[in-house]
């Protein structure tokens, strides 16, 4: 994989929209629901935020909580990325996911 930070970034974008994944724009502070994008020096940071009507719907089922359903997605994007040969780790501060940039 390209260690260019915009090549990176287009190739992550691109493989979430192709397995349905809904995007919002490239600022990781943002709050609407779906997945986040930004640049950072290490690679692209991937963040993800539950809609108000998902995160009532876990609230509502038994075992279930926002912290299980991120969990889920991160897992869902993480295995997606590492399948199509990108390295993803978790930053030091949890919540999101990191797709490093080759070395």
């Amino acid at each position: 994989m390209s260690s260019a930070p915009s090549e990176l970034l287009s190739q992550v974008r691109h493989a979430l929209i192709q397995a349905g994944f809904h995007l919002v724009g490239e600022d990781a502070q943002d709050s609407r629901p779906g997945l986040a994008l930004t640049t950072v020096p290490a690679g692209v940071l991937v963040r993800w935020t539950a809609s108000d009507g998902f995160a009532s719907l876990a609230k509502d089922q038994p075992g279930a909580s926002a912290d299980s359903m991120q969990a889920i997605v991160q897992a869902a994007v993480s295995g997606l990325l590492i399948q199509l040969g990108h390295t993803v780790t978790e930053p030091e501060d949890g919540g999101d996911l990191l797709v490093l940039a080759d070395q």
